[in-house]
């Protein structure tokens, strides 16, 4: 039998009693039950998730998350507003010790969410329905509750979230190219909340009650919280496909907005007269503003994909495109577009394009190199699969891809040695990838 220098000999036993431990026994091996005090309320709660626990799986996910999202905004002005009223908030935070960071994102769906380490993010769609900085203020605010009140490690502690704690999950989860099986329709859904939290409606309550007090503590009036849910109630009403993912994850109902309403007449009035600050945020999204058009387009366009409407999809993306030619996120949707549509050479062109406008952002290489697979251009696909796992790394999937392509190219050795490392990653879980990584091993004699 032959031996690779990463290589523990595996048999399809081994193989499948790895498999079967990892989907049952995670959760119960990773933590210990224990108790804390609720940071919020000074209370004892059963948490078996520690602070430091919180943040490294912050630092774990997170960055797939955003890079799901296409990466953070490229418009320095925008992202250094957004930081700039995140972190206004924080005097008077119940955990002022986590490492808080406040960013915008490319995604042009209509959301914000918080990991529970503290990284939050707002989407370019969310950010173009607000009016005012205290909008913003209570947004964010609203994110920084979520972290405070521990929603996150509550779920984990109640076996809620296992699929959040699982490492190295893909920046494509679900999708796969068609050279093994159908090319997934699920691309052009990207983007969308891939390793988000679902809050319950208690949680968005209290989420809500804290954010409304860390704005108006830093200055803001408790109208614009009221406005704020004002607008997320008339678009839960109209329900737009953009924001099917903020209702998916943050339940809305004409509760909270009562509940603001009532928070701004009576405990919170004394802030009547402070400023909402419009025209400091109307200076500081111009550049944003700016290009509505392209986002709604593509919000259009994202939409038509889901729906499968593909020919509706690529006219509406490509008007998008005509509106901002140098936006990334335009780019590599249209690349999805067209993969979805089997247009392999035009799809390799869109993500090439989106390579060279946003070099450090990963998925314009994962969708080249998934294009360049279709095209048998092995040796460029693995290159840009290795761009991709260097830019964020820990993604299992660019390691059986980058195998693939080897051992499409005749390197039967490192392409075994890719498998192998893709199994370890994903602690031997089943799945079609996984079992065809373990089929070539058996094949070549790697595996009993």
């Amino acid at each position: 039998m032959k031996t690779l220098e990463i290589y523990t000999p595996l048999s399809r036993r081994q193989f499948l009693n790895y498999s079967a431990a990892v989907s049952t026994g995670f959760i119960g091996a990773a933590f210990l039950t224990g108790c804390a005090i609720d940071p919020v309320t000074g209370k004892s709660q059963i948490m078996m998730v520690s602070e430091q626990q919180e943040i490294a799986i912050d630092k774990q996910q997170s960055p797939f998350q955003i890079s799901s999202d296409y990466g953070i905004s490229q418009d320095d002005k925008v992202n250094r507003y957004v930081s700039m009223v995140g972190k206004g908030l924080l005097a008077n935070v119940h955990r002022p010790a986590i490492p808080y960071s406040f960013k915008c994102v490319n995604a042009t769906y209509i959301n914000a969410y918080a990991f529970p380490g503290g990284t939050i993010a707002a989407t370019r769609g969310i950010l173009l329905k607000l009016d005012n900085e205290a909008e913003l203020a209570s947004l964010l605010g609203h994110e920084l509750g979520h972290v405070n009140a521990r929603h996150t490690a509550e779920q984990v502690s109640k076996g809620q979230l296992s699929s959040l704690l699982i490492g190295g999950l893909s920046i494509a989860a679900g999708t796969q190219g068609s050279a093994f099986g159908e090319l997934t329709q699920q691309l052009g859904a990207l983007g969308q909340g891939l390793f988000l939290s679902k809050y319950s409606r208690d949680n968005e309550r209290e989420a809500d009650s804290l954010g409304n007090e860390y704005m108006v503590k830093a200055g803001y009036p408790s109208k614009g919280f009221v406005r704020l849910m004002e607008m997320l109630d008339s678009l839960h009403k109209e329900k737009p496909g953009s924001a099917a993912m903020l209702f998916s994850t943050h339940p809305m109902s004409s509760e909270r907005l009562d509940a603001a309403v009532l928070r701004e007449k009576e405990q919170y009035r004394y802030s009547k007269e402070y400023s909402l600050n419009r025209d400091r945020y109307m200076d500081n999204t111009a550049s944003l503003r700016r290009k509505r058009q392209t986002v709604e387009l593509l919000q259009e366009g994202e939409e038509f994909l889901a729906s499968k409407e593909y020919d509706k999809a690529e006219n509406a993306i490509k008007k998008s495109i005509d509106k901002s030619r140098e936006d990334y996120t335009a780019h590599v949707v249209m690349a999805k577009c067209l993969l979805i549509r089997k247009k392999f050479p035009e799809a390799l062109s869109y993500a090439d394009t989106a390579k060279t406008l946003y070099p450090s952002e990963a998925q314009g290489y994962y969708v080249a190199g998934i294009a360049n697979i279709e095209q048998k251009k092995f040796s460029n696909a693995y290159k840009d699969f290795t761009q991709c796992e260097e830019i964020l790394p820990g993604n299992p999937q660019m390691a059986f891809f980058r195998g693939y392509c080897l051992e499409n190219n005749g390197e039967k050795d490192p392409a075994a040695n890719q498998y192998m490392k893709y199994l370890k990653m994903i602690n031997y879980q089943q799945n079609k990838y996984s079992q065809y990584a373990y089929a070539r091993l058996k094949q070549w004699g790697y595996a009993r």
